[in-house]
């Protein structure tokens, strides 16, 4: 078994670890202004508490406004991404479905209610892609009456 020898001196190494504490240090700070952005804002408050709203008008029953505030942001999450590309039609679609898989799997005449809060969620999140949304429900074939 051979021994390296140390080639740097006290100096280089000093050097060495005050940077790689320097470079902590940035790494520590920016993650705490990250969290701490990604903490409620009052925009988001008011949007949630909107739809809260939304859906105790229309008979639903809400969840709490928290919950909302954490899935939804002050943006819209996931639903207001990308609402009416391809992806997110097939999601709803395949929610439509009598969930079975293969060749059991059929399509079903769903209520018009399954697509209701999706639809104010857009309403209240991003309402520049509502009338493009409501135009695709409306090509869907939708029951309207029962509970």
């Amino acid at each position: 078994m051979s021994t390296i020898q140390e080639t740097q001196t006290r100096h280089e190494r000093r050097t060495l670890y005050i940077v790689v504490a320097a470079v902590v240090l940035v790494l520590v700070v920016v993650s705490l202004i990250a969290f701490r952005s990604g903490k409620t804002s009052r925009e988001a408050e008011q949007k949630a508490n909107q739809l809260v709203g939304e859906l105790q008008a229309a008979g639903a029953q809400a969840p709490s406004q928290e919950a909302i505030v954490r899935l939804l942001g002050n943006d819209g999450g996931a639903v207001c991404a990308d609402p009416n590309g391809a992806l997110s039609r097939a999601t709803l679609l395949a929610q439509l479905a009598n969930g079975a898989t293969g060749p059991g799997g059929r399509a079903v005449i769903a209520n018009s209610r399954v697509v209701q809060g999706e639809l104010l969620i857009i309403k209240v999140y991003c309402p520049e892609a509502l009338n493009d949304f409501k135009d695709f429900v409306d090509s869907l074939k939708l029951e309207s009456s029962g509970g």
